[in-house]
């Protein structure tokens, strides 16, 4: 291998992983390091190999299978889930129990489902935006990308409105700590656990339409979901549900900010009520600086062979999806946002059988955020500079600390109406 390669995991490289990814495609497709946790895994950086990895049923999602002292089992996956009991989710399980989960919940993220909740996602999305724009100015991470996602899983889950903001605040602590100290991350599921399942006993007695009904009915009619696996997949349809989405909307926004012509472009798009660009750069968005990193942790059943390396049973392999969303060998000029890009079956949201159950959710709130801040705020740019932004820290996950933004007031924009695309 050649002598200079790149530091990994240092805060320059959670500013801009990029030349580092560059470095490891040509030189050390896969390679094996040493994490912040002490735990050694595989990073997987091509998108070739990325695509054979997310769906080779050798590679286990079931941390069991981690050949890893216990100390380093405990040392992956989502913070604080292990001690919560709350392990049984999608992210940590093999067919058949992971096909017949993600069954009881696929029907609620479905395209058309998704499509009768977007007015719903409209009005938080202008509500957020009422609540900043006589000011002038806005954190759009904590005042509009973090909330949106957070309230519109809850409504979706049939989290009551009067504790939805309880969750806000679990959330906010998941975030802030995700990438540092565990102790925070910890309390917080350790309550959402108890809350959860404090709700599927109240659910129990007053069914109504909501997806944590459906799990419960589900499972008083043969489905065998237990109270454990339904307060797991709630956990985790919160936790993936909103992280994912702040991340996209931060990120999209702020790349829309540093490319003012591709920004233009679609703002001009918008103002003849067009959709088509919109569509289409969600998904460039996704690809150029996506929410997902790398792909949560697989583990080797058998040895295998990936991009000529070989694996042994029991070790840890990373995919690293913003790397293998940025290969050349797939994707033309890759270091370059283009909105109008079609050939584009980015990685944004895996492959194969853990295909992101939630990414018509997702794909809704980024359009209808997105769309609704540049047309309400028309003049948005950032508060600041570039270089004093901070990327939180973190593995499996990319986003913004914060985001500082300014905008003129318009008493036009305070009480336009609702974002209407054709």
């Amino acid at each position: 291998m050649p002598e200079m390669s790149p530091e990994l995991f240092s805060w320059e490289f959670a500013t801009d992983p990029y030349p580092a990814y560059a470095w490891l495609r040509t030189h050390a497709p896969v390679h094996r390091v040493t994490l912040p946790s002490g735990v050694e895994a595989y990073l997987v950086t091509r998108y070739a190999d990325a695509r054979q990895a997310l769906a080779d049923q050798r590679l286990s999602k079931d941390p069991a299978h981690h050949a890893g002292t216990a100390a380093a089992r405990g040392r992956t996956g989502i913070p604080g889930e292990r001690k919560a009991e709350l392990m049984t989710h999608l992210l940590n399980i093999d067919p058949p129990d992971h096909t017949r989960l993600r069954r009881l919940v696929s029907k609620a993220f479905t395209p058309r489902t998704v499509a009768a909740f977007a007015p719903r996602v409209q009005e938080l999305t202008d509500q957020l935006i009422d609540g900043f724009a006589e000011k002038g100015s806005a954190d759009l991470i904590h005042e509009f990308a973090f909330p949106l996602p957070i309230y519109a899983i809850c409504d979706l889950l049939g989290v009551p409105r009067e504790d939805q903001d309880e969750f806000r605040d679990w959330a906010g602590m998941m975030i802030r700590h995700g990438g540092g100290p565990r102790g925070g991350v910890g309390r917080a599921v350790k309550k959402m656990r108890g809350y959860l399942v404090e709700l599927i006993h109240r659910k129990r007695e007053d069914l109504g339409d909501d997806l944590m009904s459906g799990l419960i009915r589900a499972s008083d009619h043969g489905e065998h979901l237990t109270e454990g696996e339904a307060a797991a997949m709630a956990f985790i349809l919160l936790f993936a549900g909103f992280e994912t989405t702040v991340n996209l909307i931060g990120n999209g926004v702020y790349s829309l900010l540093r490319n003012p012509g591709e920004r233009e472009r679609l703002q001009d798009s918008l103002a003849r009520g067009e959709r088509a660009l919109l569509e289409t750069g969600v998904e460039e968005l996704l690809r150029y600086d996506g929410p997902v990193e790398m792909a949560t942790w697989r583990y080797a059943t058998q040895p295998l062979t990936l991009g000529g390396v070989g694996i042994a049973p029991g070790e840890p392999v990373l995919v690293v999806l913003a790397a293998a969303d940025r290969d050349p060998a797939r994707f033309d000029d890759p270091d370059r946002l283009d909105l109008t890009r079609r050939d584009n079956q980015h990685l944004g949201y895996g492959h194969g059988i853990h295909y992101c159950l939630g990414a018509p959710l997702a794909r809704l709130e980024a359009q209808t955020a997105i769309a609704t801040l540049l047309t309400r705020l028309p003049d948005l740019r950032l508060a600041g500079e570039h270089d004093d932004l901070r990327w939180r820290g973190g593995l499996i996950m990319r986003g913004l600390r914060t985001l500082p933004v300014e905008f003129g007031v318009r008493e036009a924009e305070l009480s336009s109406p609702t974002v209407t695309l054709t």
